[in-house]
């Protein structure tokens, strides 16, 4: 059993540990991050109390570690044995497809969202004005972690690496935990503001 593993992930390699925590660690900083800000607002502060800039800083900096989190998994792939997965012409077909649309996913809710909906603006207090129901959002609940997911999948099917899918199948995992995490908080500040505007109307 052990000696099977070994022919699919090779454990030793520092690349491999780099990619693992660079997936932990960019939902779990960003959470940390945007509930202090919420309760504390440091990022405002630091930016003379202009919310929007502190959020579009967080939002290169959330880009920027999601760029390095994929290089970082690209080099760990490349060092990790490879095996044949899927039969031709499926072992191209398959990964172009599942990159392809998990990329939609990302753009589209991206677009729909706009730079403060994608990158916690909802905790500098930038709030939507409702709730976006269109595509992707009226086909997944959470297009741009599922689209993230295809894509790690489909990279490691590309490179024939099944260290990638036991990778990918990590990611979801991480991804499930920080949803448990968002989500809740997300529609407390929601139902907040709902509250808010409830009383000042009957203050009117």
């Amino acid at each position: 059993m052990a000696s099977s593993l070994s022919t699919l992930i090779d454990l030793s390699k520092p690349t491999l540990i780099a990619s693992v925590a660079s997936i932990a660690f960019n939902p779990t900083a960003w959470n940390i991050v945007a509930r202090n800000e919420y309760r504390n607002k440091t990022i405002t502060r630091i930016f003379g109390g202009n919310a929007r800039y502190g959020c579009y800083f967080l939002a290169l900096c959330i880009f920027s570690a999601g760029l390095l989190r994929d290089s970082l998994y690209h080099r760990a792939l490349l060092e990790q044995p490879q095996a044949k997965i899927l039969p031709e012409p499926f072992d191209t077909i398959i990964p172009a497809a599942l990159f392809v649309l998990g990329q939609i996913f990302v753009v589209t809710s991206t677009w729909a969202l706009g730079v403060t909906g994608t990158f916690l603006g909802d905790y500098f207090g930038i709030l939507m004005d409702h709730r976006v129901e269109g595509f992707p959002f009226n086909v997944l609940r959470d297009p741009m972690y599922v689209g993230s997911t295809m894509s790690f999948a489909a990279t490691a099917l590309w490179f024939e690496r099944p260290a990638g899918l036991l990778i990918t199948a990590y990611v979801y995992i991480v991804y499930l935990i920080a949803l448990r995490f968002e989500g809740p908080f997300t529609d407390m500040i929601y139902s907040k503001r709902a509250s808010a505007q409830a009383e000042s109307k009957k203050e009117l």
